[in-house]
């Protein structure tokens, strides 16, 4: 919205600055004389016609002429008028000025001062009018591009294959072997020549050491053996 706020504003403006050159170029100004103003020329009606060469009359200029009311006036005529500076029947006379007369239609205009002889003696001007410049019919403007608002690519999720859940069968725990299952058996002890229960020489099996419970203590063979001693020097 903000970009169509931007290009209408920019179009009003265009259209606005163009109106106001279009009457700037069809509504030209012209001030007769420019510093000498609409006065008798020092010089005689040279003045005026050198004045009026450098300058570009249409149709729609204004020409301006700077006078004291009272003093002077300014009064179109007709070409057959212009010469002799005959004053009956002009084709419009201002005594007011300054004045502005209006350029309506091509062609060559004549203007004169109507006071005592200053026609005579050099107050008078003559102009060519242009038609007025064709203006230009005005482009078409381009309707403003509103930009299409483009919208984030969205990712698009990338399918992850099902995990498979399978079960393994349950493992039974090996049967244990004949050496681990069976239980150890004591040590056998093999029967020596002598007699005696003295183990086998084949039997690598260590035999336990014998418990406390059944060697003498010592703490009990001392006292008795004292007790034995004493006993003995008394009988």
């Amino acid at each position: 919205m903000s970009g169509l706020k931007f290009n209408l504003v920019v179009i009003m403006a265009l259209m606005l600055a163009s109106v106001q050159f279009h009457d700037t170029v069809a509504q030209t100004t012209h001030v007769v004389g420019d510093a000498l103003g609409w006065n008798i020329p020092p010089n005689g009606p040279s003045a005026y016609t050198t004045w009026a060469s450098g300058q570009t009359f249409r149709v729609g200029d204004v020409l301006l002429f700077n006078f004291t009311t009272g003093f002077h006036n300014v009064a179109e005529v007709a070409q057959a008028a212009y010469a002799p500076c005959t004053t009956a029947n002009p084709i419009s006379i201002a005594t007011t000025g300054p004045a502005r007369v209006t350029l309506n239609a091509p062609g060559t205009h004549y203007y004169i001062c109507t006071v005592g002889t200053h026609c005579q003696i050099g107050q008078k001007l003559t102009i060519n009018v242009s038609a007025a410049s064709a203006t230009p019919a005005p482009s078409p403007t381009p309707a403003p591009v509103i930009p299409t608002p483009v919208s984030p690519p969205t990712a698009t999720p990338t399918p992850t294959p099902a995990s498979s859940t399978t079960t393994s069968p349950p493992t039974s725990s090996p049967a244990p072997s004949s050496d681990e299952a069976s239980p150890i058996s004591p040590p056998t002890f093999g029967q020596s020549p002598s007699g005696s229960n003295a183990p086998s020489p084949t039997d690598t099996t260590i035999l336990p050491p014998p418990s406390p419970s059944s060697a003498p203590s010592f703490t009990t063979v001392v006292p008795f053996t004292f007790l034995a001693i004493a006993l003995a020097f008394f009988y």
